[in-house]
């Protein structure tokens, strides 16, 4: 547990670390897979729109006061008769919600007021039991413009505001980042066919901010590592940026854990078991975007502004410089271990008799170890030897050991 403890520690130090930034061709594979299934989602099978953007008139009644009389063929055929036109009848039956949902196009008040005669009749319904929610095209139309001016004018605004507090290079990372949250959370919507109401909207802003907040943490720190980058000229921009990221990894997951557990809860618990329909509206698009804004934030915003920064001549002289040092210090290693093996490799040396000829006598050992006597050592070692010098009248004599 105590290493397990020391990981973010050693993350931050730069003792261990993730290539992100180097793998970024893996992550673009993967985020353009998922944006692919997103648009063809999005153009195959459409955005469900709620009664809120397109106008329309809802019914909805217990499914317990009609009793087994209500189908959702009958209730349609009995809502067309009445001059109701096509409608969408659904049977919510999740947690404490057992009713049924009736959903028609925009009607007058005097075809609104004959399809309710006709569903109060068939199933024997009271005034209280039936409601009736009624919304205009003009309303519809003006949420549905609302909500694309506030995408558009929360977009320009961080252009803006990381253009200035950092530079547009982030900025465009940022932006890129965003634009990939939102099609994932639109092809997810698209994808499973969950309405899309204004509480949607509302969650939807929310995530694009949480996305945006957790990649300017990271710039942050990718400012502070690179500012003084071309002076040591020690890393790589790519090099700086995933130190980065590895020094926010963890708190980033951290984060998201912390955000996305009451988000799951509310989602899984208040919508699925309660049946809350406004909870739905806003725990799917945040669960979805608070996972594609923590994976945009590391795995894409940082690779694409280290694609982007190395562009730049500068940092391309510098990723040149970097990698002759390299490329030197591999070679200078390669030596070192070529010498290292040729001298493990020769046992023995030989030290000539000044009369010529070799004996045993003579044979100087090279690996030596403690117990071996002390010598003049060897023209190309400090391994001392032990040597027989010849005496002048003839003979040798010992050299004193």
């Amino acid at each position: 547990m105590s290493r397990i403890g020391d990981i973010p520690g050693r993350l931050y130090r730069g003792e261990i670390s993730l290539r992100i930034v180097h793998r970024q061709k893996m992550w673009y594979g993967i985020s353009g897979l998922i944006l692919l299934v997103s648009v063809v989602a999005l153009l195959t099978r459409g955005l469900n729109f709620s009664v809120e953007f397109t106008g329309g008139s809802i019914f909805q009644f217990p499914a317990a006061a009609a009793a087994a009389a209500a189908t959702q063929s009958r209730i349609a055929s009995i809502v067309q008769s009445a001059g109701g036109g096509q409608a969408i009848v659904q049977h919510v039956h999740s947690g404490l919600q057992n009713q049924w949902h009736v959903q028609t196009g925009v009607l007058n008040d005097a075809q609104s007021g004959r399809v309710q005669a006709a569903l109060e009749h068939a199933f024997h319904l009271t005034q209280n039991q039936l409601v009736v929610q009624v919304t205009g095209p003009s309303w519809g139309g003006s949420v549905t413009n609302k909500a694309l001016e506030a995408l558009i004018i929360f977009l320009v605004v961080i252009v803006i505001y990381l253009s200035i507090a950092f530079e547009w290079r982030m900025a465009i990372s940022a932006f890129i980042a965003l634009l990939h949250d939102i099609l994932i959370a639109v092809g997810v919507y698209a994808l499973i066919g969950f309405p899309v109401s204004p509480d949607t909207v509302i969650g939807f802003l929310t995530i694009l901010g949480y996305s945006l907040y957790d990649t300017v943490v990271v710039f942050d720190k990718v400012r502070e590592n690179t500012a003084a980058l071309l002076t040591t000229q020690k890393s790589t921009y790519s090099d700086a940026a995933n130190l980065a990221l590895n020094q926010t990894l963890v708190r980033s997951i951290n984060t998201s854990l912390t955000a996305l557990l009451p988000v799951a809860a509310i989602l899984f618990i208040g919508g699925g078991l309660l049946g809350a329909g406004t909870l739905n509206d806003l725990s799917l698009v945040l669960f979805v975007g608070m996972l594609s804004g923590t994976y945009s934030s590391l795995f894409i915003a940082t690779p694409v502004l280290a694609d982007l920064k190395e562009r730049e001549p500068r940092y391309k002289e510098l990723a040149a410089k970097v990698a002759r040092r390299a490329a030197g210090g591999r070679a200078a290693q390669r030596a070192a271990g070529e010498a290292g093996s040729a001298d493990a490799g020769s046992g023995t040396d030989a030290v000539p008799d000044p009369e010529g000829g070799l004996d045993d006598a003579q044979m100087t050992t090279v690996s030596g170890g403690p117990s071996e006597p002390a010598g003049r050592p060897v023209r190309d070692g400090t391994r001392p030897v032990s040597r027989q010098q010849p005496r002048r009248g003839g003979g040798t004599r010992k050299k004193r050991r």
